[in-house]
């Protein structure tokens, strides 16, 4: 946010609710004051706040925000939970017009992007996206224990901010999640509803138990191949028919507000993407485990889930690779270059090392090529395919990533 400061484009600060992108609005703000800028300079709405309620009409918050910006000074207006408000692109396109005005928005749902504001602003803003807490910033809150206790903690109680700061999380963490996850199956999902209304293409999520099913199933697949015919097949399975267009209709649901994310196969041989059987990760562990409570035999797979989530932060486009029959955990791309990274459990067993190590070998260009492991024993170098224990990776500054 500091680097596209004063930068005649919108930010749009996306994330999964509860993230803390409130919070991160609040802590630029203050940074902005602490660099000069006047209290009269910053206009800040809540759209959650019970007192901004009238301003969810567009046409008044245009007025409420015209009647604030400043004539000779930069303005910074920064909306949180813009989605709240219906047209709300038509309040936004037209203070982008305006003169010294810096504005920062932010939303829980990806579908705000997807429509007349992707229309509008067509490369007038960039796109920020959070994630909650990295390994690294929840070891830092929560100040205890060793590194490997404190990730056995993440992979239990996930990483919302809020849920790393409580003293007891563990006892307190499943209600809290329970709180978020209904406000996602609920508010997000109707609000994503009502914008989705005028589109005559779309089809409505009516039925919230599916949408529930289909959630859980997910969340059990973490790591997984996945195609909407396997998802269609289980909730079929379980006694009840549904088409894979409805079932498309529903993960879409469940991914636009962030609780999901599909990572698609690419062939490392062709540079291609491929367009069959997607892998798909959750946003925090935590509300993993209150989805599919009690799962303790995929370790390899929820260590997966959150390698991927620590290449995002660390601005990779990720995607699965195919290397003839084989797989590769990750190829991670950042500016034309690629890496391709493994992940395991433990690497101490000589079938395992073998399987693991045996796809990047195949791998006949000269980017790096990483395993990573819970395992202490293995870490070392062999033959330029370099093996890191996965905490100690985690904790390492993104700079030397």
């Amino acid at each position: 946010m500091i680097k596209w400061r004063d930068e005649k484009i919108i930010k749009v600060v996306t994330g999964i609710r509860r993230c803390g992108k409130s919070t991160l609005l609040s802590l630029f703000a203050d940074y902005l004051k602490e660099g000069g800028v006047s209290d009269s300079q910053i206009v800040f709405v809540n759209f959650e706040d019970l007192e901004t309620e009238e301003l969810q009409d567009y046409k008044k918050l245009y007025q409420y925000l015209k009647e604030r910006i400043l004539p000779m000074q930069t303005t910074y207006i920064f909306l949180d939970e813009i989605q709240m408000v219906g047209n709300f692109e038509k309040v936004v396109d037209s203070l982008y017009l305006k003169e010294n005005v810096d504005m920062y928005i932010t939303g829980s749902n990806a579908y705000l992007l997807s429509g007349e504001l992707s229309t509008l602003l067509s490369g007038r803003y960039v796109s920020i996206n959070m994630l909650p807490f990295s390994f690294a910033e929840f070891y830092e809150i929560r100040k205890r224990g060793n590194p490997e206790e404190s990730f056995s903690e993440y992979i239990k109680i996930g990483s919302f901010p809020y849920v790393a700061s409580l003293p007891d999380a563990e006892e307190k963490a499943s209600a809290y999640l329970e709180g978020v996850y209904n406000t996602i199956i609920v508010k997000d999902i109707e609000d994503r509803e009502k914008r989705r209304r005028p589109d005559p293409n779309s089809r409505k999520i009516t039925d919230i138990t599916l949408l529930q099913n289909i959630a859980r199933f997910l969340a059990a697949s973490v790591g997984n191949q996945i195609s909407i015919k396997s998802v269609a097949d289980y909730i079929t399975s379980s006694g009840r028919r549904v088409s894979q267009n409805t079932v498309a209709d529903y993960i879409r649901a469940l991914v636009e507000p962030y609780v999901f994310y599909p990572v698609e196969r690419f062939d490392i041989s062709g540079k291609m993407l491929l367009k069959t059987n997607q892998k798909i990760y959750i946003s925090d562990l935590g509300l993993r485990n209150y989805l599919v409570p009690k799962r303790g035999h995929d370790l390899g797979f929820v260590t997966e889930n959150i390698v991927y989530l620590e290449l995002k932060r660390r601005g990779f486009n990720v995607n699965i690779g195919k290397m003839g029959n084989s797989e590769v955990d990750f190829v991670a791309e950042k500016r034309g270059r690629y890496r391709y990274i493994q992940v395991a459990a433990s690497m101490t067993e000589e079938s395992t090392f073998n399987r693991e190590i045996a796809p990047l070998r195949s791998i006949r260009d000269n980017y790096p090529k990483m395993i990573l492991t819970l395992d202490k024993l293995t870490p070392g170098n062999y033959d330029g395919i370099e093996v890191r224990n996965v905490i100690d990776w985690l904790l390492t500054p993104q700079t030397l990533s």
